[in-house]
């Protein structure tokens, strides 16, 4: 086969859960099936030496890479309305286009496949970004419609889209996302620890959470419940450390450190380059994300897959992900969040048996399984 991926999710200068599901998958799969023709297809108006180092890691030898000089905002924003062919831009060779990101455009030639990864506009709307809301709204029925066949990461995710478009049924598969173990593995560079945490002003033992900084992940929440574990333990407590790009909303967060005189205590970094990733998670106490709605989850997959026990609420898809190898919390309780925050910091026995669960459970979601669920959903097709 010849096929394309919308290469879109890979050229940000931040690269979401999104772009690192797209590069999982479609770099083990050109790995695993070179019989193959492989493209990362995408817009770019300006600056395309900058993409095309920003994708040459993932495209390595196997997969090559075609531009269409012109504008993807415009494009994606015209074709909404008018049904603007997308092959007048790709051209019609081949046999398959994947989307990753929800939307398939008009006239793409060959059969198509979207990633729809879950329903947060739906269920949540007040959290996602209206620019985002709205081009979901105006896209995806038509896009789902388009799409000769629709992915979505977890079950949980597969029941959402089914409660809103249930005549899509029998075009819809799932395929969990996976974790990158050689990346995500307990750390064999210890000394690399003190060094990161050094460069992102961490002092001392400390609470993770990495992910957007966005009202979906809950943080205002996790920051109330973060200070009355505090006030109980006289700010004897480890550090709290959000760790991530700002998303849609993000003052309220900030301002709830200030509201409840936490300043010395949560720290926000940067956004963690890749190569950093591990060590911050390697060197955290516990890794914690109690999100309200996710559609599969990654981060506290790559936590367990370190070797770092997780808090996780037991909302949505989590429970999918990490199984029974997590201290889990109610995500609309703080009381329940500050349990679960006393539990994970002070039980060292349980935070040792969570590490080996946890790791185990994690090499069950390999990117090559992963590869290889979507290799036969296009197989489907053929």
């Amino acid at each position: 086969m010849d096929i394309s991926f919308d290469a879109v999710p890979l050229i940000s200068d931040k690269i979401t859960g999104v772009g690192w599901c797209e590069a999982g998958q479609t770099t083990a799969m050109a790995r695993l099936h070179p019989e193959n023709s492989y493209t990362y297809s995408f817009f770019s108006r300006k600056d395309d030496h900058i993409k095309l180092e920003r994708i040459a890691p993932f495209a390595g030898d196997s997969i090559k890479t075609q531009i269409a000089h012109f504008s993807g905002y415009v494009y994606r924003a015209a074709s909404a309305f008018v049904p603007w062919p997308y092959s007048s831009f790709f051209g019609k060779k081949a046999n398959l286009t994947h989307f990753f990101n929800f939307i398939v455009p008009p006239g793409v030639s060959g059969k198509t496949v979207v990633t729809v990864h879950d329903m947060t506009y739906k269920a949540f709307p007040e959290t996602v970004r209206g620019r985002t809301r709205t081009m979901l709204n105006m896209g995806l029925k038509k896009s789902m419609k388009r799409a000769d066949m629709i992915v979505t990461v977890s079950e949980f995710s597969k029941s959402e889209i089914l409660k809103w478009f249930p005549e899509h049924e029998k075009k819809l598969r799932v395929v969990p996302c996976g974790v990158d173990l050689k990346k995500f593995r307990p750390c064999t560079e210890p000394e690399r620890i003190p060094a990161v945490k050094e460069s992102l002003g961490i002092e001392g033992d400390y609470l993770l959470y990495v992910g957007t900084i966005e009202p979906r992940k809950n943080l205002e929440r996790l920051i109330s419940a973060y200070g009355i574990y505090s006030e109980r333990r006289n700010g004897s407590v480890p550090k709290l450390v959000l760790a991530g790009g700002k998303g849609w909303l993000y003052d309220g967060i900030f301002a709830k450190v200030q509201e409840l005189g936490l300043g010395e205590q949560v720290i926000f970094t940067k956004y963690i380059p890749s190569e950093d990733m591990g060590p911050l998670m390697c060197g955290a106490l516990a890794f914690v994300f109690p999100s309200i709605y996710e559609g599969f989850g990654m981060p506290p997959l790559e936590a367990m897959a370190c070797g770092v026990p997780v808090l996780a609420s037991n909302a949505a898809s989590l429970p999918e992900v990490t199984g029974d190898c997590a201290v889990t919390c109610d995500a609309f309780s703080e009381e329940s969040i500050a349990e679960g925050l006393a539990k994970i910091s002070e039980d060292a026995e349980l935070r040792r048996d969570l590490s080996l669960r946890g790791r185990k459970r994690a090499e069950l979601f390999t990117w090559d399984s992963s590869a290889e669920k979507l290799y036969d959903v296009y197989k489907e097709l053929f």
